[in-house]
């Protein structure tokens, strides 16, 4: 989906720029996906499992800014991502076409500087845009920095996934699902 640049100003005083990631962002966008998989056990790859070619990302990055059912965006800090943030529909049939799936990442630099909250609200105003009913997320249950910021934004616990994940030294991990009604 295109949508408006959101102009922000962090805690630390510096602007942050939110904005539809595009095609021209493939390179930095698969520099960030594997080093932001590298800071941080909490996202659903490692970064040996981050593969995709130039190309491919710039397809991918092509068919969200023109699906006008997803949003990927991403947040620029002095020129350079500093996180990223999509949705997307669950699925096209009636009973769940209402909901959409969110995910959220941003590099260890530039966590609790408010970034993470106005990502949220505005894929908020923008789902709400879209003619979704309701946001849904999980969230690894240690993570409980994460689950914060969603409290914070307005999503609600509503179950677990038993040993949702596997990581590599074997442990195993629940989520915790989250909604937010809009």
């Amino acid at each position: 989906m295109r949508f408006a640049p959101r102009e922000i100003v962090l805690k630390d005083g510096r602007t942050c720029i939110l904005r539809p990631t595009a095609p021209e962002d493939a390179e930095a966008m698969i520099r960030y996906l594997k080093e932001t998989s590298a800071e941080t056990e909490y996202l659903l790859r490692y970064p040996d499992e981050i593969t995709f070619t130039l190309d491919g990302e710039r397809e991918i990055l092509g068919r969200m800014l023109d699906d006008p059912s997803s949003v990927m965006m991403v947040a620029m800090v002095d020129g350079r991502v500093a996180g990223n943030c999509s949705i997307n529909g669950i699925g096209s049939k009636r009973k769940i076409r209402h909901r959409c799936s969110v995910a959220i990442a941003l590099y260890r630099d530039y966590w609790h500087l408010g970034i993470g909250t106005a990502m949220l609200a505005y894929l908020t105003d923008l789902a709400r845009e879209i003619g979704y009913q309701q946001m849904d997320l999980e969230v690894v249950a240690e993570n409980t920095l994460a689950q914060s910021l969603y409290t914070k934004c307005g999503f609600a616990e509503s179950g677990r996934r038993h040993h949702a994940l596997r990581f590599d030294d074997g442990s195993w991990h629940d989520e915790i699902l989250m909604y937010k009604e809009l």
